[in-house]
């Protein structure tokens, strides 16, 4: 299902860009139409800076605290992609782009991502305490617990 969907949206996404363009450019005119492109992709530079900016020293702060980067690194990401989207040329990308901008939108997709993924912990680094995460599902075996049959 995922192998059509993304080919589909990667071909109607242009599409629907040029139809906000022509919908927006014949409400206000030409010029403000790319007035407002241009501002959209200055102002996501800006906002991308000062986001990014405060992503990266909540980065720090949890290194230094030995804390699990994992959901500044999330946030550090999506800012990332949020500006990306800025910068491209078009409505619905820019409406995206700010919508991943606001720190509420960002948990929620924290959120979802975390229902579905399971933290292992391999190098046994010290982040603090941390919460059980269910039945350990992790087998550690020494290369002497284990041998290959390759017979049926």
């Amino acid at each position: 299902m995922l192998r059509l969907i993304i080919p589909l949206f990667v071909l109607l996404l242009p599409l629907a860009e040029i139809a906000c363009f022509i919908l927006v450019g014949r409400r206000i005119g030409l010029f403000p139409t790319l007035s407002l492109v241009v501002l959209s992709a200055i102002a996501g530079v800006i906002v991308m800076r000062i986001q990014g900016l405060g992503a990266l020293a909540r980065l720090r702060r949890s290194a230094a605290e030995k804390r699990a980067p994992g959901k500044d690194l999330f946030d550090a990401g999506v800012i990332l992609i949020a500006g990306i989207l800025l910068l491209i040329p078009g409505f619905i990308s820019d409406i995206a782009g700010l919508g991943l901008f606001l720190p509420p939108v960002r948990r929620f997709l924290w959120n979802r991502l975390m229902r579905n993924v399971v933290v292992v912990d391999i190098g046994g680094a010290p982040f603090g305490d941390r919460p059980q995460t269910g039945p350990q599902r992790t087998i550690d075996l020494d290369e002497s617990d284990f041998h290959r049959d390759d017979r049926p």
